[in-house]
């Protein structure tokens, strides 16, 4: 544990943080699962309407520091990849 009042400080930081970044992360993890569903079942014009809304949450989870940028472009790519597969497919 720690001895020094800074570190104690910077400790409730990083554990008010933490819980922030988990609440962030946990919601665009729901996001795509939801947006992979759509995907699945076939439904192509509420997978495209759900990928942008899905797209923004990844964006702003980066841009707040949660997960990096590349990881962010990466998941963006597969994401809109899958969703424009099911307007080729039809």
């Amino acid at each position: 544990m720690a001895d020094h009042k800074d570190a104690i400080k910077r400790n409730k930081q990083n554990e008010k943080a933490r819980i922030r970044n988990r609440h962030f992360r946990s919601n665009m993890r729901n996001r795509i699962k939801e947006l992979r569903a759509l995907v699945d079942a076939g439904d192509t014009a509420a997978a495209q309407a759900k990928l942008i809304e899905t797209v923004s949450t990844i964006q702003r989870v980066a841009q707040k520091g949660v997960i990096h940028p590349r990881q962010a472009a990466r998941r963006v790519s597969r994401l809109a990849r899958a969703v424009n597969g099911l307007t080729t497919a039809e």
